[in-house]
């Protein structure tokens, strides 16, 4: 993409910062609805701190490679944290990059705009929308068009290749703003220059300095942009410098919305956005966030001819300027109307580079700013990218026998066939091809990072890895490095001996391994054996690999419910004992057990524990007071931990019991480090591993070891204390994690909060143990009863691995050197979990310690030992290959944008444990400008410095790095507890990319688009307000919320059936779900909302937003593309700033 605009750049990102973990964000979790305490939201991110001015990248650069590898492929999606910088929304079109002719990259696809698929209406299919006001002379146009265009990916008239972009005749473009239709925005290079980049060009304008200090050059608006390829004879444009590469495919192009048949949505994932129940009324009194709009936009129609001297711009021009309209106020007059009713013509969109967030244009009210704009729907769109990985790569399966594939993104169905390397479910990586030495890693600044879900869920129609036994015997490995079987390994000699594919040692076969070799040097046993030809599979272990060389017992389950007035007053406690009474029927057993192997046992508490015999056979259960919480032991063995079908009558009777026991209690303080050690010593004298679910309300203060007192101070943001909010107040929590992971002893964390809990305190156990926090912020039953039960439901249930060590071992050259996620480390190299689940991830980074080779590539083995809920000690192995390679070009073709997001995130979210935010923000921008730095210098063709040249599968790396820049934890709003950010920091640093990805950029579906015949989706849209019409409903998905927005001008029949009432103004924000009508539109948004809940971790809280409302401020935090209230630039923006940053590297 090129902008044209000074880079400006922040402080030098060279080595990574000490890590982060953890992540939080604001009310998320369960804050309430209405009638509930302020604070809780309101602006959503925190004020963005100016940027530093960075020094040059470290090392040197180098000169272009000259590898001849083809151009990246378009659809690479983009990492999914980043978020959206500036203030205005952006057009929902689809942008790609020219497609390399590389055979595994994700091909690129144009998607044609047709009139009418997408939630604008027909009209719209129209070129050109004008954004922001109309310039006042014509020397202030070329200023102001000082200078984009994007290369080649912007259709500019429908090309032959069925791009069907508005009425392409219509309006002459304007000269140099386009590339050949058939290449959309980017510009392609010829296969000898890397990968095909996106580039910008032209039109980031700027008629004043951008930054204060930064004189930007004023342009003229060029005749041929360099850069772009000659548009085809029918486009009218006049030919540009650069052909088209012959090898490189078409780039996709970038229409508007998607279409109706392509299920699309903003990346699917299961994160958690977390998005707490909103406070009281009171709380959202305040103005909009934003410009106020009555409506919300899409692209306005085209109402005017285009006005002499003026070329218009065709839809997906980057930047190109309209000619004045009538009929236009400045900044916002209104809204445009985007489908059913028919309104004012919209608003001018603007988008000033002088709006970047420094600090001090920031101060500035938005009128005061002179302003320009660059047209959103030009500029890389995720929903675009989605859609074409979708579209290329959801039909055929991913067959993992080649090395270095680039998987399809998180967001694209598909089926993964395992002839060798573990499939995409259990590892992704930042880099598929990586750098052969450490200088070219250094120079590039791309991470080299894999983030690991060693157990996984599969699709039911891929097969679970097979269990290998061994015997006595056990697992072959390597001498040297105890490197495990596996498909990369070479016999030699006949068979008689191996030679490790890791450290290159040889080792014997054992006799009772040894197989002859066929012809190619194979094992002819090869397919039989799952280690030999499979990238994933288990091995049964000995008692060599289990603790203190016997083997283990099943684990158990501890259920200890904080039974304080809050928990009984709110109804929590009766809850919590009516559903464990059906859920202990639902404990996990291996697939073919009758019953569940796993014993369970009960604790109540406030200042003081209450142990439970529920021997089966005792006629009633007996209870035990432990008082003295300072010296805790567990007062009986025999009958605590019992099997639920033995004891069923006993534990029935006690959860009968417990609500009617404390139901008059007045005890309102609460202890929690001897709720904890308590499970433990059960555990321990139990001689098992074991989980404990903790359910608790308050803040531990009452007397006993672990109290906490009240520190939270919202005056510390912005300062170099901020990271003291993120760290626990004291050391006596790290200590007993490290004895809760000896032991195997995992807790997870209910929360019902209604002030202030310090979870960055009470989460430090379950996050070194790998366990879970759920929290739901100001608990009511008839609102949150069904989310908590869902969570609850599927944290017992859900696959769990325990007593858990992981090991990763690489081949020669790199190792792994850092570590992210839930669980403990004593030495360098072994993570400990005492559970691991299903949705647990390890982000592991590596470094090199030497070269590496093209021609042997990199490998990756990860072995997780673990104990499973049947009490069997298992080994899971994971292996990977990777290509390695001597051109810079080959790095940046085979990237994973959403991968990187995760990992950038984690590294972001642990570095807020040490160091100030905005130093942590300036770092993340400026590695992410050095990245795209390099390329630019290394890899693209000679062009203006005035256009943006992004790496075809980088393109979204921008918008994604701004959701991250934006998210809670980095950009806390005024509402954002501290709770809040400690919570997301946490839930963050263990998620998977598809979490991540929906996460940081969410899911926007227009529901009343949706065909209520089909299974399908209806197309997501881009998250900017000026996306969204007055006469529509929408559905927003991050992974912890589900919003239903409905629009004011929604027709009355709509609302009728979906909500059961007969008007706007009579549906009530405070319902939690959905009304069960009978008509065909109820069911169908019932059943999506129902196929979301099942893709994500957690039950999503559902928050109606009627539009005007006061909610609809926390619904406008979730808009990443726009400006936030809390000081987040739009994504517009945030591209210009970029765009300035690298300008400044490269000058």
């Amino acid at each position: 993409m090129s902008v044209n605009q000074q880079a400006h750049t922040g402080p030098p990102y060279g080595q990574p910062q000490p890590g982060y973990q953890g992540y939080q964000q604001p009310a998320y979790g369960g804050q309430p609805l209405p009638g509930v305490p302020q604070s809780q939201y309101g602006a959503y991110n925190g004020p963005m701190p100016g940027y530093q001015q960075p020094v040059p990248p470290q090392g040197s650069l180098r000169a272009p490679p000259t590898s001849g590898a083809p151009p990246p492929a378009s659809g690479a999606s983009l990492p999914s944290g980043h978020l959206a910088y500036g203030q205005f929304g952006h057009g929902d079109v689809q942008n790609g990059i020219p497609a390399s002719a590389a055979p595994m990259q994700r091909p690129p696809a144009s998607q044609s705009f047709l009139p009418g698929s997408a939630p604008t209406p027909v009209s719209q299919t129209a070129t050109f929308q004008q954004y922001g006001p109309p310039p006042a002379s014509v020397q202030q146009l070329s200023n102001h068009m000082a200078g984009m265009t994007i290369g080649s990916t912007t259709a500019s008239a429908p090309s032959p290749a069925g791009l069907g972009y508005g009425p392409p005749t219509s309006v002459p473009p304007v000269s140099g703003s386009f590339s050949a239709t058939g290449s959309g925005l980017y510009t392609p290079y010829t296969a000898s220059q890397g990968p095909s980049p996106t580039s910008v060009s032209q039109g980031l304008p700027l008629a004043q300095p951008l930054f204060p200090g930064q004189l930007m050059s004023t342009q003229r608006l060029p005749t041929q942009v360099p850069g772009f390829a000659p548009p085809p004879s029918s486009a009218g444009i006049g030919p540009s410098s650069y052909p088209p590469s012959t090898g490189a495919p078409r780039p996709p192009t970038m229409p508007g919305p998607p279409l109706p048949g392509q299920t699309v949505a903003g990346p699917p994932t299961s994160q958690p956005n977390h998005v707490s129940s909103p406070p009281p009324p009171s709380t959202m009194s305040g103005p909009h966030p934003g410009p106020p709009m009555s409506g919300l936009h899409g692209p306005p129609p085209p109402t005017h001819p285009p006005q002499p001297g003026y070329q218009m711009q065709q839809n997906g021009s980057f930047g190109q300027v309209r000619g004045p309209q009538p009929n236009y106020g400045g900044a916002y007059p209104g809204t445009p109307n985007y489908g059913s009713q028919p309104g004012p013509p919209p608003p001018p969109k603007r988008l000033d580079p002088d709006s970047i967030p420094s600090p001090q244009l920031n101060e500035l009210p938005p009128q005061q700013k002179p302003r320009h704009r660059i047209d959103p729907d030009a500029i890389p769109s995720p929903i675009q990218v989605i859609e074409d990985d979708r579209s290329n790569r959801g039909s055929e399966p991913f067959v993992t026998g080649v090395r270095g594939q680039v998987p399809p993104l998180v967001t694209t169905n598909f089926l993964v066939k395992d002839q060798g390397n573990a499939s995409p479910r259990y590892i992704r990586c930042t880099s598929y091809n990586i750098p052969c030495t450490s200088d070219m890693a250094k120079q590039s600044q791309v991470p080299l990072a894999a983030v690991i879900k060693p157990l996984a869920t599969l699709p039911p129609e891929e097969t679970l890895p097979y269990l290998v036994d061994h015997g006595e015997s056990g697992p072959v490995r390597c001498n040297r490095c105890k490197a495990y079987m596996c498909p990369f390994m070479q016999f030699i000699e006949g068979g008689r001996r191996f030679q490790c594919c890791f450290c290159s040692c040889v080792t014997e076969v054992p006799p009772h391994y040894f197989q002859h070799l066929d012809h190619t040097g194979k094992r002819v046993d090869f397919y039989d054996r799952p280690e030999l030809s499979l990238g994933s599979y288990e091995f049964l272990a000995t008692v060599d690999y289990c603790k203190n060389n016997k083997f283990p017992s099943p684990p158990a389950f501890i259920f200890m419910i904080d039974v304080s007035y809050n928990a009984v007053k709110s109804g929590l406690v009766r809850l919590i004992c009516e559903e464990l009474k059906s859920l202990l029927d639902y404990l996990p057993r291996e697939g073919n057990m009758e019953e569940s192997a796993i014993r369970v046992g009960f604790v109540t508490y406030n200042k003081v524990l209450h142990f439970y015999n529920v021997k089966s056979s005792l006629a009633q259960p007996q209870m035990m007071v432990v008082s003295d919480v300072a010296d805790m032991f567990v007062p009986l063995l025999d009958g605590f931990l019992v099997n639920v079908n033995e004891s069923r009558t006993v534990i029935a009777s006690l959860l009968d019991q417990i609500p009617e026991m404390f139901a008059d209690t007045r005890e309102t303080e609460t202890v929690f480090a001897p709720v904890i050690q308590a499970g433990l010593e059960a555990l321990k004298a139990a001689e098992c591993a074991g989980k404990l679910f903790i359910f608790h309300t308050s803040l531990p203060i009452a007397e006993a070891p672990g109290k906490l007192k009240n520190r939270d101070d919202k005056k510390l943001i912005n300062t170099d204390k901020e990271k003291t909010l993120f760290q626990p107040q004291t050391s006596f929590y790290n200590n007993l994690a490290k004895d809760c992971v000896a032991q195997g002893c995992c807790v997870d964390l209910f929360l019902f909060p209604n002030q202030y809990l310090d979870v960055a305190t009470l989460g430090v156990v379950t996050y070194q143990t790998g366990g879970s926090i759920y929290k739901y912020a100001y608990f009511q039953l008839e609102t949150d009863q069904d989310r908590f039960l869902n969570d609850l439901r599927r944290d017992v249930q859900k696959e769990v691995g325990f007593d858990a060590v992981m090991r990763v071992r690489t081949s020669t050259g790199i190792r792994a050197t850092d570590f992210f996620g839930a669980f403990y480390m004593s030495n360098t190299t072994d993570v400990e979990m005492a559970g691991l689940d299903c949705d647990k991830t390890i982000t592991v980074e590596f470094k090199h310690d030497d070269k590496l080779s093209e021609d042997s590539g990199a490998l990756l083995q990860c072995a997780l030992l673990y104990t499973s809920c049947a009490g069997q000690r298992r080994l899971r192995i994971h292996n990977l290959s990777l290509n390695c390679c001597i051109q810079l070009a080959d790095l940046y073709r085979n990237c994973e944008t959403d991968t990187l997001i995760n990992y950038l995130a984690k590294y972001a979210y642990r570095g807020v444990l040490n160091s100030p935010v905005k130093t942590v923000r300036d770092a993340l921008i400026n590695q992410c400008a050095q990245i795209l730095a390099c390329y630019r210098k290394n890899c693209a063709s000679p062009s203006s410095a005035g256009q943006l040249i992004l790496p075809e599968c980088m393109k979204l790396l921008p918008v994604y790095l701004n959701c991250v820049l934006k998210s809670d934890v980095l950009q806390p709003g005024p509402e954002v507890t501290t709770d809040d950010r400690a919570y997301i920091r946490q839930l963050v640093t263990s998620m998977d990319v598809a979490e991540t990805n929906v996460f940081f950029y969410p899911r926007l579906l227009p529901l009343t688009k949706a065909d209520v015949n089909s299974d399908s989706l209806p197309a997501a849209i881009r998250n900017s307000e000026e996306r969204l019409s007055k006469g529509d409903i929408y559905l927003l998905e991050n992974g912890l919320n589900i919003f239903v927005w409905v629009g004011v001008n929604v027709q009355q029949g709509l609302i009728q059936n979906l909500f059961g009432v007969s008007s706007f103004s009579q549906i009530s924000s405070a319902l939690s779900t959905l009304p069960v009508l009978e008509n065909p539109f109820s069911k169908k948004v019932r059943s999506i909302v129902d196929m979301l809940q099942v893709q994500r971790s957690r039950y999503m809280k559902l928050i109606i937003v009627k539009q005007e409302d006061k909610l609809e401020m926390l619904f406008k935090h979730f808009l990443v593309e726009d400006k936030s209230l809390s000081g987040g630039a739009s994504y517009v923006d945030f591209l210009c700033h970029m765009h300035k940053e690298i300008r400044q590297l490269l000058s």
